[in-house]
């Protein structure tokens, strides 16, 4: 069952994207006016894993399958058959999918026939036939029964036998003397046999289509021939014949089209390409896009995915984001080939959008306040995200009601307790765990064990250290950590100087991961290990020395009197604003979470100066040890404040709004306590709050943040 998508109006609305180039209404199937009429543009959806690509085009399938001729096919899901032939290759293998998707009858409309790919496949798929393998040939002609399907429903198993019975005695016949190339003189004799016994009288002319391929001179036949060596020669010759089947393909399709009756077929034909990045993406769409701006008009709807936004394909092509594209695409043909792409930037969801998926799953009610808000902000708006997360809370609150007939205790249920909820995605699948899932859909096939480790280094310089220290018998060849960071770019995941894996999502699944990957709760000896040798590593001999990175792996491993210690020590420099950074990055560490346990946040008590359910904690895990007056009083109100900041900017945690204010009248009695910095302070007092509630990280300086320009994700630390 396709997924539920929000915010994607743009596209499917009635005088939304896809209207406007397929000429029908998606929701009723009415005629829409085209925008581009003569000459619509290939239109490349862009965005990273979990942005809704996929769902996107399996909507418009789904939309479109009864009304208009629909293919959908992923261009990285294409492979070899157990044992292909010379004559498969990923293009050969794509297009009889494309078109065995794209025949079946209509509303009002006819099947459509592909004769002219159905020639030059077969041409091809003989490449290497021989009397004494005569097996080779029917299974490669057998293969192909689908596509020539379309041209006679009778061409089955029986046909491809009758096919190669009589096409092998001929080529004996005619290769005994000849200097021919023999994939020339098989084609030739192979697409002879098929017209005579699979085509009409009416539909063989088909074949002189092939007339316009290089030193074909105008002859169909001996077009079909050359195509064959060219494929058999490889390099560029092979990519030109491959371009020709493409373009033939387009041809059938637009053919069926072409000088019918008005109104005999409504809108026009969509094919629709998933992970069009990869090369087969390319080999698809490029052949078009020359033909187009050749000048040549097929009346084609082109919808491809990709995850690459500044693919070199896409050079000059126009680019919008999706809400820019909801009325008129303002598109132009340019000189360049690649001026025919209209590239779409699928935009995050926002946080209305994010509120309508968890009221789906909790038609209730019973979600706390601010949970959805909360996922719009450790997601980013990513729709894959916010689904699982949104069917976890909708199946978490369920349960309780059902077991306690009440709704979860609101500071229970927070983004980071999702992480271990299971959902049912597939009916035909058990149930999963959200975070596993999210793993496996935003980093597929990956060393998952390796990029947990480097996920808690900040830049490539730890992350290379972590690697040396910690990965060395990971069985991968030079630098672990610049392999992985290939990894993540290639999958158009950033990397940044502050975090190795710099999207504060991914990273927080990584590093719970780490935390609780390996089982061993409570010591968690692998996560432990890695932050103290990045603890070792800032401090001073360590070999990238940096006091607050050494006090944040502190306060990682849950150690808070050397932090307070710190922050207390040099609270009275003049330099209070870079302070006050190093407040704010010190407690954007994770927060060491224990097991599942959805319990009480243990900060919230400390940040309100309240002893903890096991009773004071001891002066030497306070910092309080050997201190007395004034310093005794600033430790202790810098603990506060501590677990207060540290809380507050947790994108796992929902804002407290008591803590919150505990935070601001903190800050308000150090601006009294300071020298020289008492306005910044009180600045950070006024405007710390209002980032809070607005869902975005704490400005530096206070009261900077641009507003409109989101929820600020990627100021986020790494969180676990």
């Amino acid at each position: 069952m396709d997924r539920e998508l929000y915010g994607r109006e743009a596209i499917f609305s009635g005088d939304g994207l896809a209207a406007r180039l397929t000429g029908l209404d998606p929701s009723s199937s009415a005629k829409a006016p085209f925008e581009h009429r003569d000459d619509p543009p290939v239109v490349v959806l862009t965005g990273g894993r979990g942005m809704g690509k996929t769902a996107v085009l399996k909507r418009l399938r789904t939309l479109y399958r009864d009304v208009t001729p629909i293919a959908l096919v992923d261009c990285e899901a294409v492979t070899p058959p157990e044992d292909p032939g010379p004559g498969w290759t990923p293009v050969t293998g794509v297009l009889p999918l494309l078109a065995t998707q794209l025949t079946p009858k209509v509303r009002a409309a006819k099947p459509v026939q592909f004769p002219r790919l159905s020639l030059g496949l077969v041409a091809v798929a003989g490449i290497s036939w021989s009397q004494e393998d005569d097996t080779r040939a029917q299974r490669d002609l057998q293969a192909l029964g689908p596509v020539l399907a379309t041209v006679d429903p009778r061409s089955g198993t029986v046909a491809a036998q009758n096919w190669v019975s009589k096409v092998l005695p001929k080529l004996a016949a005619s290769a005994f003397d000849s200097v021919a190339p023999l994939a020339g003189m098989v084609a030739e004799t192979t697409v002879e046999t098929v017209l005579e016994e699979t085509f009409s009288r009416f539909q063989r002319h088909t074949a002189d289509w092939y007339g316009s391929y290089p030193h074909a001179g105008g002859n169909g036949k001996v077009g079909l021939r050359q195509l064959a060596i060219d494929f058999e020669r490889g390099g560029d010759l092979r990519r030109r014949a491959e371009d020709h089947l493409v373009g033939a393909l387009v041809e059938d399709l637009y053919r069926a089209y072409r000088g019918l009756a008005r109104g005999s077929r409504r809108g026009r034909p969509v094919i629709l390409l998933d992970n069009a990045h990869a090369p087969l993406g390319r080999q698809l769409v490029e052949p078009v896009l020359r033909q187009r701006a050749a000048g040549q008009r097929d009346q084609i709807v082109f919808v491809a995915a990709s995850r690459s936004h500044d693919h070199e394909g896409l050079r000059h092509a126009t680019r919008h984001r999706l809400p820019e594209v909801a009325h008129a695409s303002r598109w132009e043909r340019g000189a360049d080939v690649s001026s025919g792409i209209l590239a779409v930037e699928l935009t995050p969801l926002d946080a209305s959008h994010v509120q309508a998926a968890f009221e789906r799953y909790d038609r209730a009610g019973r979600t706390p306040a601010g949970l959805a808000r909360g996922v719009h902000r450790l997601t980013g708006g990513r729709p894959l995200c916010v689904s699982l997360f949104a069917r976890a809370a909708g199946d978490a609150v369920t349960l309780h009601a059902r077991t306690s007939g009440a709704s979860p205790d609101p500071r229970s249920l927070v983004p980071g307790t999702l992480f271990d909820r299971t959902v049912e995605v597939r009916e035909d699948r058990p149930p999963v765990r959200v975070a596993d899932e999210l793993l496996e859909r935003l980093l597929p096939d990956q060393r998952l064990d390796v990029l947990s480790v480097l996920a808690a280094s900040h830049g490539e310089d730890s992350a290379r250290l972590l690697a040396r220290t910690r990965l060395r018998g990971a069985s991968m060849d030079g630098d672990v950590a610049l392999r992985m960071r290939d990894v993540l770019r290639t999958e158009d995941w950033p990397v940044g100087p502050d975090h190795f894996v710099a999207d504060p999502l991914l990273r927080s699944l990584l590093l719970h991961r780490l935390r609780f990957g390996d089982g061993d709760h409570p010591h968690y000896a692998m996560w432990r290990a890695v932050h103290e040798s990045l603890r070792g590593a800032y401090a001073t001999g360590g070999g990238i020395t940096s006091v607050r990175h050494r006090l944040y792996q502190e306060l990682v491993l849950g150690r808070v009197a050397a932090c307070v210690t710190y922050l207390r020590e040099t609270f009275h420099q003049p330099d209070v604003l870079g302070w006050l950074g190093e407040l704010r990055f010190i407690a954007s560490a994770p927060y060491p979470r224990a097991g599942t346990d959805d319990g009480p946040d243990l900060r919230r008590a400390s940040a309100l100066g309240q002893d903890l359910a096991s009773g004071p904690l001891p002066d030497t895990e306070t910092g309080l040890d050997g201190l007395a007056g004034e310093a005794a009083e600033l430790q202790t109100q810098l603990r506060r404040l501590l677990h207060a900041v540290w809380l507050v900017s947790d994108p796992l945690a929902l804002p407290d709004d008591e803590v919150t204010d505990k935070m601001a009248h903190e800050l308000r009695q150090l601006s009294g306590r300071h020298p020289t910095g008492n306005s910044v302070l009180w600045d950070a007092a006024t405007h710390w709050p209002r980032d809070v509630r607005s869902w975005q990280p704490l400005s530096m300086p206070p009261g900077t943040h641009p507003r409109g320009t989101g929820h600020g994700r990627r100021d986020g630390g790494p969180y676990a």
